[in-house]
């Protein structure tokens, strides 16, 4: 891995595979580093001939925190402070082009999850000639208007986070039994070892809560999603508790060339079955 100064800040970041494959930029969710990507993921996609680029966005992992920010206030949110975000999604989206174009590229696919799938549709809103195609998975265009989230799913990500190491994975463990696909095996020693790995480099539940100012407070993407005319593929698991299905209907529906795969039993993650099939949807997306 290696670190860049993008943007006024510093962006940490590793890329996989074949610099002359496929440019693929993965992005992630909400409080997750780069290495949450399960490395048997990644290796997927690198031996499908992809070059993949990973990163830390900014405020976890080790890219630049905004601690001296403070938190925000979610009640003042609520009642219609957007000043309370520090950042919005768009300055995300702004970061990974910055990386893009760090890396000697001028357009890559770009794939995201959860709140990395907010951040892949600004982006192709925002550089349309930087974007070669979009996968938007597990994501909604407007997390206030469609694909809300169950009271339970609320209710997990609302506990205080554990500030001990063990208890901080074992907290994650627990979430991820909630949100996750109860129609998949859940591999909990492979969970658990990512989540090692994520506190060891960079527990910081402030920064989560910025990030997730920044989706509560950026505007609704539909009006720009409608102009990206590069082919997308959106999925979405049909039981996802914490970004229900209409997030992924909308998501599609909202673009003009959008293939929609809703995966039965999949809640909020990535359930190792489907992979290979998910490789095998972004290979064909990008080969058209």
């Amino acid at each position: 891995m290696t670190t860049a100064a993008l943007n006024g800040i510093e962006i940490c970041y590793e890329c996989f595979g074949d610099p002359d494959g496929e440019p693929l930029l993965l992005i992630h969710g909400l409080g997750a580093q780069y290495t949450d990507w399960d490395p048997a993921f990644t290796a997927l996609f690198v031996d499908q001939g992809f070059w993949v680029i990973e990163f830390d966005n900014r405020d976890v992992g080790q890219s630049t925190w905004f601690d001296e920010r403070g938190t925000p206030d979610f009640g003042a949110i609520l009642a219609g402070d957007q000043g309370q975000a520090t950042y919005l999604i768009a300055d995300l989206a702004s970061d990974a082009a910055a990386l893009v174009s760090h890396v000697g590229l001028s357009a890559v696919n770009v794939l995201g999850v959860s709140m990395g799938g907010m951040i892949a549709q600004q982006f192709a809103i925002d550089y349309p000639s930087m974007t070669k195609t979009l996968t938007s998975i597990m994501s909604t265009p407007d997390p206030t208007e469609v694909g809300q989230p169950t009271t339970e799913a609320v209710m997990a990500l609302m506990q205080p986070a554990e500030s001990q190491r063990q208890a901080a994975i074992d907290q994650s463990i627990a979430t991820a039994k909630i949100i996750g696909s109860t129609g998949f095996d859940f591999d909990e020693d492979a969970a658990r070892a990512r989540a090692a790995i994520h506190f060891d480099r960079g527990h910081h539940p402030d920064g989560a809560a910025r990030q997730t100012a920044a989706i509560f407070c950026s505007p609704d993407r539909r009006p720009g999603l409608a102009q990206v005319s590069v082919p997308a593929l959106v999925i979405h698991g049909d039981i996802d508790p914490l970004v229900t299905l209409p997030g992924g209907e909308a998501t599609a529906a909202a673009l003009r060339d959008a293939d929609l795969w809703i995966v039965p039993g999949m809640g909020h993650d990535l359930p190792r079955a489907i992979w290979p099939e998910l490789v095998d949807r972004v290979k064909e997306l990008t080969s058209r």
